[in-house]
């Protein structure tokens, strides 16, 4: 092998997980990363190729040309545009659209690039979810105000105590246990009439529905770890929830 054709194999190696990185960081499928990775390598003549991915990191290798290379995912999110940019990107390169050099320039920009919303849109969001979620759950619509504050003051908090502590688990107790005291405060004044019903749809922009039918997908497409490990994130995730709010019951 001359040294060119090194150091091609070395750049595409790095760019099936730049992108393979990107996907499960922005809440893309196992098995939705694993076959972007080949396909992408694939486009670039190397068919044997074998990789491992876990909500925390990826494995990737090629048979007998190169050790086996490991990066590691230290921060989730739910970003799907970033999904979406990724498989067209991938698509382009299995097209022939776009060289190597462009592939990698366009993933290293989206890594960079900042799509969600403004902070106050998602906060608003939030807060009309919690409404419309209390009038599915057979809610009065005399409580959708209440129930729109309190989901929005609760999204907020969750926001906050996360930027500061960096601790997913402990930010969605707090939220929670916010939203629960905001609850029973409202009630208490008159300014609500049904607390489980407020309760409920406060919580829902907390609750993990993305991590779940991931999960579900992974443990369906045959990726245990994938599917447990992300199913384990999920019921914390929902454990958190359901002690912030049981804490305000307690007292």
């Amino acid at each position: 092998m001359d040294k060119d054709q090194e150091v091609d194999i070395q750049s595409v190696i790095d760019i099936c997980l730049l992108a393979g990185r990107i996907m499960m960081q922005s809440g893309a499928e196992t098995y939705r990363a694993e076959d972007t990775m080949t396909r992408m390598a694939a486009a670039y003549g190397i068919s044997q190729t074998h990789s491992f991915v876990t909500p925390t990191g990826i494995i990737f290798s090629m048979d007998g040309v190169n050790p086996t290379r490991l990066v590691r995912i230290n921060e989730r999110s739910t970003d799907l545009e970033k999904v979406a940019r990724v498989n067209s990107i991938s698509r382009k390169i299995s097209s022939g659209d776009i060289s190597l050099s462009e592939a990698s320039a366009a993933l290293k920009e989206l890594e960079k690039a900042n799509l969600a919303f403004p902070v106050w849109i998602q906060i608003i969001a939030a807060a009309v979810a919690s409404g419309c979620f209390l009038i599915m759950f057979k809610g009065i619509w005399g409580d959708f105000l209440p129930a729109f504050f309190v989901g929005g003051i609760g999204f907020s908090s969750l926001l906050l105590i996360h930027h500061f502590t960096k601790v997913k688990f402990f930010a969605e107790f707090s939220s929670s246990f916010v939203i629960g005291l905001l609850s029973v405060l409202l009630v208490s004044l008159g300014l609500g009439e049904q607390l489980d019903k407020i309760i409920i749809g406060s919580v829902m922009p907390l609750v993990p529905g993305l991590l779940i039918t991931n999960a579900v997908r992974d443990l369906m497409a045959g990726h245990f770890v994938s599917g447990l490990s992300k199913g384990a994130e999920a019921f914390l995730t929902a454990f958190a929830i359901g002690a912030g709010v049981a804490v305000v019951f307690s007292f």
